[in-house]
């Protein structure tokens, strides 16, 4: 039918010459209220229910298959006369004119769905109306389409670049010198790029997942592929791995919470009281070894007229300073500094005034106040760069490959599992890459964009961890786990540093808290707010867990390597090539180099999570 026969149909006249124009979408069939059909508009005069009209047909009295449709007008009474059970307008032509061409596809598709009601109809007795065609349904041809501009992503590749080298960046920065110098330098400078380089295929592997059956106006989430490929175990896997990952991330967080908060009140106290609690400490270049897994090598290094004795301040109540005249130990502290000792301990009482601070803050519905932050997780980041930076251009390279010497650096280790562990935590992204990438602007580019932002990951951590663990003036043993319990409480940029982390991690606690319990509550109860009791519970389940972490295990290197490992295991390495592996099934494409090369992947999963419980004793 040509545009000209077309329009006509738009509107049918009746007495009074008002006019009503039948809806105009984009979609082949639609719907109209049934009182319509039952007063006879847009409905034919045909006896029969399942006769068909030509294509090219009019709807009017007079007219012929020949000649071109025209509105009809109806009179009220023969509105009346029409009978209330009328044929569908169903617009199927199979004449003797349309058999003879070749149909196109928009003939098939109506010559399909006609025929299936048909069959649908006659499956059910003559008085049963559940299964009969409707009344309602209209021809495609009466549907003038419509110009609908496509809804196009506002991202651009720079805001998906940054926005994904942002999320990645978080406590794993920390620890990434310590990590190195579990691996050993040479070999740690492999994993950090052969892990990336992993990293980042699996994470290619999650956002091409969603392109092989999505749909427009979608929104899909892996766990969704998962359940697609998978079944509900698939779903629910993902789900559970997602939520391991946000738990290990906020016992991480509080951890260094309870850290940092300890640090900032300690130094304030000591500025405002005009005291150095840290005396007693060995000092060197502005670094301290707070705990020693060696005896010092070298006994010439000594600051304060002190014995070279390195006293562990984190968790003591007294500090202590020995004369080198007589070796007599002398309390320095007096009642109040005692008081303040016995009541501000790192792994005793900091982890509970914490709770006492985050704990009101973790019950609001929207999370929107605290995403207002999020820049200031970039300027932290920023900070520990420059952080790092500016203590490495004071210290030098202090670097000695040769065995049994204070600045002895192995340049592999056996310990190297504690470096992979951390790296699956430090590169994990794959369970919000879909929403970070939704809205970008050429979907085209996502591939180049995540590999862009996974090497500006992978340079920033081997930038931290390598220049820090090079430069650092002591024996390597003394590397903490967060390199800032390599400096004293008195470190004014250790002190900005801390501050700024405290406020950071302050503010986003609670975003994370909010994620895990979105995610649980929607799984559990198919609610993101069941109530306030369940919410509440489970605050409290999960404030426990990490005020056990923080007084018993206060190790961040030990459990996020674990909890990267973990975690890596399924969102990493074995979900993304499974459901890989499947859909080349599915498409008869699968080969067994391809099948060999993803098994593999999923093996060093397995080996890198049993690997970490070889090395118990690395921290």
């Amino acid at each position: 039918m040509s545009e000209d026969e077309r329009k006509p149909l738009l509107s049918i006249q009746s007495d009074g010459d008002d006019r009503e124009e039948l809806p105009t979408i984009s979609s082949g069939y639609s719907s109209i209220p049934k009182s319509s059909s039952q007063n006879g508009i847009l409905n034919s005069r045909s006896g029969s229910s399942l006769s068909s009209l030509p294509r090219n047909a009019s709807y009017g009295e007079g007219s012929s298959p020949g000649q071109s449709p025209s509105p009809r007008k109806l009179s009220k009474a023969s509105i009346n006369d029409v009978p209330q059970k009328t044929r569908k307008p169903f617009h199927y032509s199979p004449s003797v004119t349309s058999l003879n061409r070749a149909q196109t596809i928009e003939d098939q598709n109506a010559a399909a769905t006609y025929n299936r009601h048909r069959y649908y109809s006659k499956l059910t007795p003559p008085d049963d109306t559940t299964l009969r065609i409707p009344d309602h349904m209209i021809p495609t041809s009466f549907f003038l389409l419509l110009p609908i501009r496509k809804t196009e992503g506002k991202q651009s590749s720079i805001i998906t670049i940054f926005s994904i080298w942002n999320t990645m960046m978080g406590t794993s920065l920390l620890s990434m010198p310590w990590a190195v110098g579990e691996a050993g330098l040479v070999l740690g400078i492999i994993i950090l790029i052969t892990m990336a380089g992993l990293t980042l295929y699996t994470c290619y592997r999650v956002v091409k997942s969603v392109d092989n059956f999505h749909k427009p106006g979608e929104i899909l989430e892996f766990s969704d592929v998962c359940r697609h490929y998978l079944g509900k175990w698939g779903e629910y896997c993902s789900v559970f791995f997602s939520l391991s990952a946000l738990l290990g991330a906020m016992i991480v967080y509080w951890v260094l919470l309870s850290n940092f908060l300890f640090h900032t009140v300690k130094y304030i106290y000591e500025d405002v009281n005009h005291i150095n609690m840290s005396a007693a400490i060995n000092v060197t270049k502005g670094a301290i070894c707070p705990h020693p897994r060696h005896p010092p090598i070298d006994p010439t290094v000594h600051t304060n007229n002190s014995l070279p004795v390195i006293t562990s301040f984190m968790s003591q109540s007294l500090v202590v300073m020995v004369n080198n005249s007589n070796g007599t130990i002398h309390n320095t502290t007096d009642g109040n500094e005692a008081l303040f000792n016995k009541v501000w301990q790192q792994t005793l009482t900091v982890p509970f005034f914490l709770v006492l601070i985050l704990g009101p803050l973790l019950n609001f519905k929207s999370p929107t106040f605290f995403t207002k932050f999020n820049a200031l997780g970039t300027v932290c980041v920023a900070y520990i760069i420059a952080f790092v930076s500016i203590k490495a251009s004071q210290w030098g390279i202090n670097v000695d490959f040769t065995p049994n010497t204070r600045l002895y650096v192995p340049k592999a280790r056996e310990y190297f599992p504690a470096l992979t562990g951390t790296l699956a935590l430090a590169y994990f992204i794959h369970n919000c890459v879909l929403s970070i990438i939704r809205n970008q602007k050429k979907p085209e580019n996502n591939g180049r964009d995540l590999s862009i932002a996974y090497v500006l990951v992978a340079l920033t951590y081997t930038f931290v961890g390598v220049v820090f663990y090079i430069s650092f003036p002591l024996t390597k043993d003394c590397i903490e786990s967060n390199l800032l319990d390599n400096f004293p409480s008195g470190d004014i940029l250790a002190f900005v540093a801390r501050i700024c982390l405290l406020f950071q991690m302050i503010t986003v606690f609670p975003l994370l808290i909010y994620i895990f319990r979105l995610q649980l509550m929607h799984t559990l109860f198919g609610a993101v707010y069941p109530g306030l009791l369940h919410v509440l519970v489970l605050n409290l389940l999960v404030l426990a867990l990490c005020v056990i972490f923080a007084i018993f295990l206060p190790k961040i290197g030990t459990i996020i390597r674990f909890s990267g490992a973990f975690c890596g295991l399924a969102y990493i390495f074995t979900l993304p090539c499974l459901v890989y592996l499947l859909y080349l099934r599915q498409q008869g494409r699968l080969r067994w180099p391809t099948l060999v090369l993803h098994s593999t992947i999923i093996v060093l999963g397995c080996a890198n999570f049993f690997g970490q419980f070889a090395i118990i004793n690395s921290e």
